[in-house]
């Protein structure tokens, strides 16, 4: 099914009103019922109870927006099966998400549902021929694959940690992934990530710091799941092998690196990697003196960069894209060891 650019841009921009209108209809709903993020653990920083249930609105508004457009473009059949089976797993994260948002639930279960979400969603890609075998093993490109998802899952979770910084992340991410879709004329890629783009600006009004409402476990599997999938998809037109590969991680380079940092802090702590923490990139840029817009402004330019590097990469000859790929791989390195050379907070 071909969409064109502007129809791109009425998709993020009607999933952009539906999830900013839908936002403060779940706070409401959360405050009656008491679904609160309260700062009641140490690695918590803020002061009052937050609202949850951000999340929810985001995924209604993305539901709502791609099955409604096929409607009304009176879509056959196999385009409701296309979308579903990239947003039906990502519907049941979010739905284990919602659970331990109202209930807290430990980090097993979740780890479990992201392994099956994940195992489901690559063995769907894999036999359907969507990511072809890069290794010429199915068995190997399948733990790749669910790998992948499993890590993006968590990274998207682990960096959803300051007011704005996660969902202005995502949309950044998902415009990348818009502007690669149509260059490449992966038209499920590029409408798919433009309602992203467009729910998660609509949430950041309400978000962006003082954050009046969260996305929760909800909206963090849900995204984390989707982006990931939808990396997977996007076949990059890229002229050697190395720089497609590239591709996908630069778009979630951010993510992926608060994630490293903050694993990495904690096992060189001999503490569990799934123990919350004030370890993460947005902590170390507070501590450093930086005010919390401030901190997440700075995390929105840093994806920006590094998703710019990736929507570069297939524009450009095969020795520039080369030298774009080597030099967003060694700013990452640099951010890395800058970031992992701060102090942990005690």
């Amino acid at each position: 099914m071909k969409i064109s650019h502007t129809q791109d841009l009425i998709l993020l921009v009607a999933s952009f009103i539906v999830v900013g209108s839908l936002t403060p209809l779940m706070r409401r709903i959360a405050i009656k019922h008491q679904v609160m993020d309260a700062p009641i653990t140490s690695h918590k920083t803020h002061k009052e109870p937050v609202p949850y249930l951000g999340g929810v609105g985001i995924i209604l508004g993305i539901f709502i927006i791609t099955f409604g457009s096929l409607l009304i473009k009176a879509s056959p059949s196999k385009n409701y099966l296309l979308g579903l089976s990239v947003l039906g797993p990502a519907l049941v994260l979010g739905a284990i998400g919602l659970w331990d948002d109202i209930k807290n639930l430990p980090p097993i279960p979740r780890f479990v549902a992201q392994t099956v979400a994940g195992l489901f969603t690559s063995a769907l890609l894999i036999s359907s021929s969507t990511v072809g075998t890069p290794t010429g093993s199915k068995i190997i490109d399948a733990i790749i694959t669910t790998l992948w998802i499993v890590g993006i899952c968590n990274s998207i979770n682990f960096f959803d940690n300051l007011d704005g910084g996660a969902a202005g992340t995502v949309a950044i991410s998902s415009i990348g992934l818009t502007i690669l879709g149509i260059n490449g004329e992966q038209y499920l890629v590029a409408g798919l990530a433009a309602v992203t783009a467009g729910a998660t600006i609509g949430f950041l009004l309400w978000n962006k710091s003082p954050a009046r409402i969260y996305m929760g476990d909800a909206g963090a599997l849900f995204l984390g799941i989707l982006i990931a999938t939808l990396t997977i998809r996007l076949h990059p037109s890229a002229q050697t092998k190395w720089t497609s590969f590239a591709t996908p991680v630069l778009l979630i380079a951010v993510p992926i690196l608060d994630t490293s940092v903050a694993v990495l802090s904690r096992l060189r702590r001999r503490i569990s990697p799934f123990q919350g923490g004030r370890d993460h990139l947005s902590h170390r840029l507070i501590r450093a003196g930086m005010a919390r817009p401030i901190a997440a402004i700075t995390l929105w330019v840093l994806s920006g960069i590094f998703a710019f590097c990736a929507v570069l990469i297939p524009m450009t000859n095969k020795s520039v894209e080369q030298y774009v790929t080597g030099f967003a791989g060694l700013a990452w390195v640099g951010l890395f060891v800058f970031f992992i050379r701060t102090a942990d907070a005690e």
